[in-house]
């Protein structure tokens, strides 16, 4: 791998007895869209504003191109910000807002002329730019804040939640704009969200982030299929998170059953968790299941339909199906091997990397 464009080294920022991110490390590599995944609280937005300079680590190091940054004022950065109420001047119009950066930076008119036509090309605003800020609509002012952005060249540009304000319809055109804009440059995205749907779509890479701390980082399958905790599972999309136990590699046991499995690399009888993804479950006749469940309840969701069931042990199951069925009912349940996905109790995600190079390490030598 290059020198990544930013590295966080055992970063941390405490409030008086108030920790908000605890000893923190990660690096961003450069032209790829991250995202900062998290619940209110988490921390990712205090990581975004140590890069932006808003904020000062309390311990720690910040490097940029391997260069330590941590006193560098925001200013001298080479980062912009796209925050999540858009921050336009509302006496100026769309051209003077995106061009007031160059202004600063003592541009040329000519050279401003030139990048303020550039850049609302990009973001699919030309001839806006005599419109006033108050005549746009919450999408335009957004894209007038990326242009403004992105007209003072930065290596980095982060996004404080930037979609949170948009209706539903428009948010979703706006992740594809996005992502478009930054492949089309090539720079590097940092971006932050509590969505999970919106950082799985976007991103080439995920922190997630959890009472200060980095949960688990990965592509958006990696997370997806291979949470590392309960934490993880249940925050990105919906899981069915089951008490077992692992007879062995490959075999698990949950439910009175053993089952085959892709999973291995810890010890023999140990106690885990199950996750089972609810559009992973198959409904069948009671004969053909691998689990059987009483249904409880549904709800139509569109596209399929959300179905909560109990086992016999009590165990909740969440199911997505495609056709509606009878409330009370017996149904069996049934899933391929390889949707079982097994997570160690309280396994950190340095464990479960030292485990799985182990592991694959041990298998290679057979």
């Amino acid at each position: 791998m290059a020198q990544p464009i930013i590295e966080f080294k055992h970063v941390a920022k405490h409030y008086d007895d108030n920790v908000v991110l605890k000893s923190v490390d990660l690096e961003i590599e450069a032209g790829k869209f991250y995202t900062l995944l998290g619940p209110s609280g988490s921390g990712k937005t205090t990581i975004l504003r140590l890069i932006a300079g808003f904020l000062e680590a309390t311990s720690g190091d910040i490097l940029f191109e391997g260069k330590r940054i941590n006193d560098v004022p925001a200013e001298k950065r080479e980062v912009n910000t796209v925050f999540q109420n858009y921050a336009l001047f509302p006496n100026m119009n769309v051209f003077e807002n995106v061009a007031f950066g160059m202004r600063i930076k003592g541009k040329s008119n000519n050279e401003i002329k030139t990048k303020v036509a550039e850049m609302l090309e990009l973001v699919k605003l030309s001839g806006y730019e005599d419109r006033e800020v108050s005549e746009l609509s919450g999408g335009q002012q957004q894209r007038v804040a990326i242009a403004r952005s992105l007209a003072n060249e930065p290596k980095v540009l982060l996004l404080d939640e930037p979609l949170s304000a948009l209706d539903y319809k428009l948010r979703k055109e706006m992740q594809y704009e996005l992502r478009d804009i930054q492949q089309r440059l090539g720079i590097t995205f940092i971006f932050v969200t509590h969505d999970q749907e919106e950082a799985l779509a976007m991103s080439d890479w995920i922190f997630v982030t959890n009472e200060g701390e980095i949960a688990q980082n990965g592509t958006p399958v990696d997370i997806y299929d291979e949470p590392i905790n309960r934490f993880v599972a249940d925050f990105i999309g919906e899981s069915n998170i089951i008490p077992g136990t692992m007879v062995r590699d490959y075999w698990v046991r949950f439910n009175g059953r053993e089952f085959e499995n892709l999973d291995g690399g810890m010890r023999p009888n140990e106690q885990v968790e199950i996750v089972l993804r609810p559009e992973d479950l198959d409904l069948v006749p009671v004969e053909q299941a691998k689990i059987v469940v009483t249904i409880d309840d549904q709800s139509f969701r569109g596209d399929y339909y959300e179905i909560t069931a109990f086992d016999d042990d009590q165990h909740e199951w969440q199911i997505q199906a495609t056709n509606a069925v009878e409330i009370g009912a017996r149904i069996g349940l049934t899933f391929d091997l390889e949707d079982i996905h097994i997570m160690r109790l309280n396994e950190t995600e340095e464990d479960f990397d030292a485990r799985l190079e182990k592991y694959e390490g041990d298998a290679d030598d057979e």
